[in-house]
């Protein structure tokens, strides 16, 4: 009833749909591979929308999720919303309101998976570097000049400008400042 109206809603504006009984027949599959987002009630058989949350966080799956219920309060949207809810709707509630909250549920994704994507490519990237390559980007982000690296390294400074100038063009940078700015990230994805 309500699953297939949200269904019909979705398919309306041109979205794809997968439709699951249950929470847990959506756990017996595979997360989602594409651009998507989870919209699940509250009160469902077995599993609750709340628990439902909880247990897709601890597998890792970072869909968005959106949770509606007709029996909603406030520390129960509260708790959704720490666990990371783009929205909680009370039913009665507009179309409108659903499909805006299922739009920013979609950017949210897309832009994770975006991320996702660019942290896999340079980490791709970061592992064409040769080990001297590492330590030299190591001395560069860690604000060492040529002149210093190589003192510290054991190599002449002409070498390390040419480790220098390889690591750069391997991981695609132009800039010291994107080389600190992709080192953050290499680090902050591990």
């Amino acid at each position: 009833m309500v699953r297939r109206a949200l269904d019909s809603l979705f398919r309306s504006i041109g979205l794809t749909t997968a439709l699951y009984e249950s929470a847990t027949a959506f756990l017996a599959v595979d997360a989602p591979t594409a651009n998507s987002c989870i919209v699940t009630d509250v009160r469902m058989p077995g599993l609750s929308g709340l628990d439902f949350q909880k247990v897709l966080a601890a597998r890792g799956v970072t869909t968005p999720v959106i949770l509606i219920t007709g029996h909603g309060d406030v520390p129960m949207s509260v708790r959704a919303m720490k666990a990371g809810a783009v929205d909680f709707l009370t039913k009665p509630f507009r179309d409108q309101d659903l499909i805006d909250a299922v739009n920013e549920a979609l950017e949210r994704d897309r832009r994770a998976r975006r991320r996702a994507g660019d942290a896999a490519a340079a980490k791709a990237r970061y592992d064409l570097l040769t080990p001297r390559e590492r330590q030299v980007m190591e001395h560069v982000v860690a604000g060492l000049m040529n002149k210093q690296t190589a003192a510290e390294l054991g190599l002449s400074e002409i070498t390390v400008k040419l480790h220098r100038a390889s690591l750069m063009r391997k991981l695609e940078v132009q800039t010291v400042v994107d080389l600190v700015r992709l080192s953050r990230d290499l680090t902050a994805s591990r």
